[in-house]
Formats: C-alpha cells, structure tokens, sequence
C-alpha cells in the first residue's frame, strides 16, 4: 500500500503526517511541486514480460507523460532480490542528490521509498504497484530499495544520459529509517 509520512528535519521519530489515502498523498505532495499518480494497465502483464510488453500495457499514460513534459527516453529496469549486485545498486542510491532533471519512476511492480527533503521537512513516499512519482529537477532527496530489491519500474529521461546524481554531501539520509517493505 502507498504510504506518505512526513518529518519535520530533526525529527525522524515523529512524523507530523502520515496517510495511505491515494488522493491524500497526491494533495500534500502537490504542495511541494511533485506529482503522485495510480496508473492501471490496459492489459495483463505476465511474469518475465519484455520492456516492450510492459510499456504497452501502459502506452496511453507513457504517451501522455512525454507529450505533457518532453521526455526523449523512456525505459523499463528490473531488479530482483537474488541480483548480484543488489547492494552496490542500493548504495548508489542512498546518499542525499538532485538531478538536473525531473526524475520520473512508475512501479509497474514491486515497491521501493523515495524521501524527498524540502524547506526543512522530510517525506517519506513508499511507491507501490501502480504508483508513478515525478520528483521536480532540484528537489533533494534519497531512494531507498530495500536490502532484498523487488520491483519493476518505467523510467522516464529527458536527458541522453540518464539519471545523473549531484549528491549534497550532507548525512541527513543516515538519520531516517531505511525502507523495510510492508513496514508499518
């Protein structure tokens, strides 16, 4: 299930909002300029689908998104709990960075916690199957996958060179909780 809470910066024990209500989520995050959607594919996606077959269950709401924000890239990435390099795939992920561009997941599956640092506030947003999340260019932030990854996820780029993190340097992220799927 979607879950936002949201902290005050120095507080990551006591979150000031939390709500799993889809239209809830959507409303608070809005505030902060991101955008929070459920998306429903016009077709079933059997296990082991192609990139292709996946992003033509969704092709309606893909097209939309590139013709609404100009994205020249879309992309699908998979990765499982039994992947290798699953911990160096985290990592890459964890610290505080900003992109220069929007950055734009959909899960198709599986689940992952994108937390997102703004004007002295933490939210913490864990994306689920149909949750589509487009974080503005600038906003600071972290994503965590969990320590057994499991999802599948539409990427959307702007840029030919794809998701490139300009990290802040700062430990904030070592002060929140890391994600732990089904959680509480």
């Amino acid at each position: 299930m979607s879950r936002l809470r949201i902290f005050d910066e120095n507080d990551p024990g006591q979150p000031l909002f939390a709500s799993s209500d889809g239209p809830a989520i959507a409303a608070e995050l809005e505030k902060i300029g991101v955008t929070f959607e459920r998306w429903q594919a016009n077709q079933p996606i059997a296990p082991g689908a192609t990139p292709e077959q996946v992003m033509d269950a969704y092709r309606a709401d893909i097209d939309r998104l590139v013709a609404e924000r100009g994205f020249r890239t879309v992309d699908v990435v998979s990765i499982a709990p039994d992947n290798p390099n699953r911990g160096e795939m985290r990592r890459k992920f964890l610290d505080e960075h900003f992109h220069k561009e929007d950055e734009v997941r959909f899960f198709v599956a599986g689940s992952g916690l994108f937390t997102l640092h703004v004007d002295g506030k933490v939210y913490e947003i864990e994306c689920v199957k149909d949750d589509l999340i487009a974080v503005p260019d600038g906003t600071r932030h972290w994503f965590d996958m969990g320590e057994e990854p499991n999802f599948v996820a539409i990427r959307f780029f702007t840029e030919p060179d794809g998701w490139v993190g300009h990290f802040t340097g700062t430990d904030i992220a070592q002060k929140f909780p890391r994600y732990a799927p089904g959680a509480a």
